[in-house]
């Protein structure tokens, strides 16, 4: 049982709003969407992302495997607690899941991968682990909780014993270490600093209301989604899925073409992709009236008797708490100007193409006035 179920006394007490997530009941708010967003910008939010499957890979060849398997290269993991974002990848370059996979030891990795996607990314690696000789275990007795914002990582580290308290504070970005039973790694989904703490599931409720106590505001998928979007983070199903490869879906960054011997999956695809172009993914800040969704289509041309010709279309959108403005993510053609239109509700509305992220660290990251434009 993991503490994603509405059974847990510390999620009924929140008195949360649930939906069903990939077949798991998640609190989709505990009462203000807005406010926790805000939370986490400001202070600190407390997230429960014990949906997310958790795989061990261990065995003398499985940086081999990994290497095939990832556009990113494991090379770059040197010591235990290393961490690194990847795409794992079909050999077509379409994306099977977006994880994280962090260096437990020499021989020993750890992958967070998306809820949904994780039988299908199980099935996956089992069919190549064994030629490697890699045994592959999912973890699921292991629960796993987030504690972003500016004020976030103090709260959690200070829940630890004292004497582990400053090494845990002197965390580099994009690493974790192991304290006792827990997993601390510096990582997040939100634009802003914090942890996420991977612990044995009957430990994961205590931890709950130990920061709960602290003040650390719960925050359900509502504003995780408004959270990653100002963000300009990818999200699997919206910008990545098995269809787009990471060039046009704004993980151009997250490929790594050397060694040029490196044979990853779908490396040729993408080689050809960024030889001859291909659509991105840009950031959109509306003009005019309405709001952003995810399907909207976009014309790059100024609608001509209300009629327009579509060449593009909106992968995620919402209305910014932070910015106070509707904002989206789009994958356009490669080449496309400052200035796109929007089919809302069947009237095409002016949006300036920016560039992501909208807020980071608390700060907004784009200009808000048209004379500002950002190419």
């Amino acid at each position: 049982m993991s503490l994603s179920t509405p059974l847990y006394p510390c999620h009924l007490a929140e008195r949360a709003t649930f939906v069903d997530f990939g077949g798991w009941q998640m609190p989709l708010h505990y009462g203000s969407q807005t406010e926790e967003h805000l939370a986490v910008r400001r202070s600190a939010g407390l997230f429960d992302v014990s949906h997310m499957g958790i795989l061990d890979l261990e065995g003398a060849r499985v940086r081999e495997l990994l290497s095939l398997l990832l556009a990113n290269d494991v090379a770059k993991l040197r010591e235990p607690g290393d961490a690194l974002y990847s795409c794992m990848l079909l050999p077509n370059g379409g994306v099977i899941d977006d994880l994280i996979v962090y260096a437990l030891r020499h021989e020993r990795f750890r992958l967070v991968v998306n809820a949904a996607t994780c039988a299908k990314d199980l099935a996956w690696i089992l069919e190549h682990a064994a030629r490697f000789a890699v045994e592959v275990t999912r973890r699921t007795d292991l629960a796993m909780l987030a504690v972003q914002g500016p004020q976030g990582r103090a709260h959690a580290v200070a829940l630890l014993p004292a004497a582990a308290q400053p090494e845990a504070l002197a965390l580099r970005p994009f690493c974790g270490a192991q304290w006792g039973d827990w997993f601390l790694a510096r990582t997040g989904y939100t634009g802003e600093d914090g942890v996420e703490i991977i612990l044995p599931g009957n430990q994961a409720e205590s931890l709950w209301t130990a920061l709960r106590e602290r003040g650390v505001v719960p925050v359900g998928l509502g504003a995780r989604d408004t959270l990653r979007l100002e963000a300009g983070m990818s999200l699997y199903g919206h910008e990545l899925d098995e269809q787009h490869h990471p060039l046009e879906s704004g993980l151009a960054w997250s490929v790594q073409f050397a060694p040029p011997e490196r044979d990853f999956h779908g490396r040729q695809v993408l080689e050809r992709a960024r030889a001859g172009g291909c659509d991105r993914l840009v950031g959109l800040l509306l003009e005019g009236r309405g709001v952003l969704r995810r399907g909207q289509s976009i014309a790059v041309d100024a609608p001509v008797d209300g009629a327009a010709l579509v060449a593009g279309t909106l992968t995620s959108g919402s209305f910014s708490p932070t910015l106070k403005r509707s904002i989206g993510l789009a994958r356009v053609p490669r080449g496309v100007g400052e200035r796109v239109w929007v089919d809302i509700r069947g009237t095409y509305q002016p949006a300036r193409v920016v560039k992501p992220p909208f807020v980071r660290h608390g700060a907004v990251r784009i200009p808000l006035h048209t004379a500002e434009t950002v190419g």
